[in-house]
C-alpha cells in the first residue's frame, strides 16, 4: 500500500473514535456512574467483591459506606498472594502482569497488578486515543508517513511464580499490537534491551536511518538520547536528521524545565507538544487541543475517580467527592477504582482542574514531599532513611537539611542538590556523599536506574549550612514556630536559591 495512502486510512480509522470520546465529554456524571457500576458487577464474585457486598451497592453513596480509601501499604499483602499466583483476589480475571514502580514507603518497590481488561481498554485504548485527538486538531498531518521514536523506561521482564513484573512500557511493548510495533522505532528486540548505555546506542543506530515523524518518552530521557543523536550525525538540530518530525507526546515528569532546550533542538514554530498524564495504575488524561497546557480526562477507560480536597487529605473519608462534585482550581488528590482490581487506591498524585465542561486538569504534584524531575520519584521516606543510614556509617548528625533538582542545561546532567546543616559535620564531605548516593540507590529503584553510568542523573551535589541557616530563614519570613517547618523536597528552586543566598 503507498504510504500516503496508509497515513489516510489510518487517520480516518482512528479519528472514527472521536465521536466516542464526545459522548463522555457531553454526559461525563452519566459514563462515569455506568463505569462504577459496570466494575462493581464484573468483581462481585471475588473475594474482595463478597467482603463488601458489591453485588447489593445500588449506588455511590453505598460504595462510599461500604469500600475504605487504601493505599498500597495496605494491599500490598493480597498483591503480593496474587503475584504468587492466587486469582480471582480483587479481580476476576488472570492477572499476569505487574507494574513495578518505586516510592513506597516501607519499600523498594511496588507492583501494581495489570490485567487484560487495563491492557486493553485503559492502556492500548489511550494510545490509539492519542493520536485520534492529535490528529482531530492537525487535519493535515503526515504522522503515519513515517514512525513514532518511542523511549521507554526499563524494559526488562522478570517471571516470578508464573506472572510477570517489570516496568509499565516492558508489559506494553512485551503486549504491544501488530499495527503500533509496524509504526515504531527501535525494534522491539532493541526497545526490550536491559543494559542502557547499549539500548541508545542501538536505539540511534536503528532510528536514525527511519524517517522519524513523532517522538514518545519522558522528557528528561528523551533529551539524553537527542542530544546523543546529534552527537553521532554532526548536525545542530533534530530536523537535520529527521525532517518530516511533528510532534512529540511527553509525559511522566514536568516539561516545563526543558520547553527552551527542546526549542533549542527543535527550531520550528509549527512543531506541536502533546502532553500524556499515564502511571503504573493507569492512563489518566491526554492534552487534547494544540498550544495547551491542560488535559481532557479520559472517562471511559474502566477508571472511576474520586478525589480528596488536599485541605481535608488528613479527613480522606469523609471529604471523597466525586468527578460530578469537583470544584476549579482546588488542589485534589487523586483517588481511582480500576479494571485491575484497585478499589479506591490513592495514588498519591494531586490535580486542579482548569475546566468543567469539558473536565481539563493539569497535574500539581504529589501528596508527599517529593522530587520528580528526571522520573526519580524520590520521596521523603526515601531521604529520611538514607540520611539515617549514612549518618549512621559516618557519624555525622543533621539537623536540617532541603533538597532540589539542578536541571539540565544543554549536555550537562541533571542533580539533587542538598544543603545540609550538620550538628556534628562528617569527617570526610566526599564520602558521606557517597554513601548517601548509595542508600537513594538502594532505597528507591527508579533513582538507581536514573543514576546508572550518570546517565540522566550526576552524582548528588552537598553543600554545608553554616550554623542556624535555616533558623534564619524562617524568621526572615516570619514563620518561627513548631507548625512551621522546612521544605525537605522540592521540584523547583525557590527554596533553595533563597538558602544558598544567604548561607555566608
Amino acid at each position: 500500500m503507498p504510504i500516503p495512502l496508509f497515513n489516510s486510512i489510518a487517520s480516518w480509522l482512528l479519528k472514527k473514535r472521536y465521536h466516542q470520546i464526545e459522548l463522555f465529554i457531553k454526559y461525563p456524571a452519566e459514563v462515569q456512574d455506568e463505569v462504577l457500576h459496570q466494575l462493581l458487577s464484573i468483581a462481585e464474585d471475588t473475594e474482595i467483591g463478597k467482603k463488601y457486598g458489591f453485588d447489593t451497592i445500588p449506588n455511590y453513596e453505598t460504595f462510599v459506606e461500604r469500600v475504605p480509601i487504601t493505599s498500597y501499604e495496605e494491599i500490598e499483602p493480597m498483591v503480593e498472594r496474587s503475584r504468587r499466583g492466587e486469582q480471582n483476589i480483587f479481580w476476576p480475571t488472570s492477572i499476569k502482569w505487574f507494574a513495578k514502580s518505586s516510592g513506597t514507603t516501607n519499600a523498594k518497590s511496588k507492583f501494581i497488578p495489570v490485567s487484560t481488561e487495563a491492557l486493553e481498554d485503559c492502556h492500548f485504548k489511550s494510545g490509539k486515543d492519542l493520536l485520534c485527538l492529535y490528529l482531530n486538531n492537525n487535519e493535515n498531518s503526515q504522522l503515519f508517513t513515517g514512525k513514532s521514536l518511542r523511549l521507554g523506561g526499563s524494559t526488562e521482564m522478570y517471571q516470578d511464580n508464573g506472572t510477570s513484573f517489570g516496568d509499565l512500557s516492558a508489559i506494553l511493548i512485551d503486549n504491544m499490537p501488530f499495527w503500533a510495533e509496524l509504526s515504531s522505532t527501535p525494534s522491539n528486540k532493541v526497545s526490550l534491551m536491559s543494559e542502557w548505555e547499549s539500548k541508545l546506542q542501538a536505539i540511534i543506530k536503528e532510528s536514525i536511518q527511519e524517517n522519524v515523524t513523532s517522538l514518545a518518552g519522558v522528557p528528561s530521557w528523551m533529551l539524553v538520547l537527542l542530544n546523543k543523536v546529534l552527537e553521532e550525525t554532526g548536525n545542530q538540530h533534530l530536523f537535520q536528521v529527521w525532517e518530516n518530525l511533528e510532534v512529540y507526546f511527553h509525559g511522566g515528569v514536568s516539561f516545563n524545565p526543558y520547553k527552551e532546550q527542546y526549542a533549542a533542538l527543535l527550531p520550528r514554530k509549527s512543531f506541536n507538544y502533546y502532553e500524556i498524564y499515564n502511571a503504573s495504575e493507569g492512563f489518566f488524561a491526554i492534552q487534547d487541543r494544540n498550544n495547551s497546557d491542560d488535559l481532557l480526562l479520559m472517562l471511559d477507560y474502566g477508571i472511576f475517580y474520586e478525589f480528596i480536597p488536599m485541605d481535608d487529605y488528613d479527613n480522606s473519608e469523609k471529604s471523597t467527592i466525586p468527578l460530578w462534585n469537583v470544584k476549579l482550581n482546588t488542589n485534589y488528590a487523586i483517588v481511582i477504582t480500576t479494571n485491575a482490581g484497585l478499589w479506591r487506591y490513592k495514588i498519591g498524585d494531586t490535580v486542579r482542574f482548569t475546566s468543567l465542561n469539558p473536565y481539563r486538569i493539569k497535574v500539581t504534584g504529589r501528596t508527599k514531599h517529593h522530587i520528580n524531575v528526571f522520573g526519580e520519584e524520590l520521596i521523603i521516606e526515601n531521604a529520611e532513611e538514607a540520611l539515617k543510614q549514612v549518618c549512621k556509617k559516618t557519624g555525622a548528625e543533621i539537623k536540617d537539611y532541603t533538597v532540589a533538582p539542578i536541571f539540565m542545561v544543554g549536555k550537562e546532567k541533571g542533580a539533587h542538590e542538598w544543603i545540609i546543616e550538620f550538628r556534628k559535620e562528617p569527617e570526610e564531605l566526599a564520602v558521606f556523599i557517597e554513601f548517601l548516593d548509595n542508600s537513594l540507590k538502594s532505597l528507591n529503584s527508579d533513582y538507581e536506574a536514573k543514576r546508572y553510568n550518570n546517565i540522566t542523573l550526576r552524582l548528588p551535589q552537598v553543600h554545608v549550612a553554616r550554623e542556624n541557616l535555616f533558623y534564619d530563614w524562617l524568621k526572615s519570613k516570619g514563620k518561627l514556630g513548631g507548625q512551621h517547618k522546612i521544605p525537605r523536597l522540592s521540584n523547583k528552586r525557590d527554596y533553595i536559591e533563597e538558602l544558598l543566598h544567604i548561607n555566608k
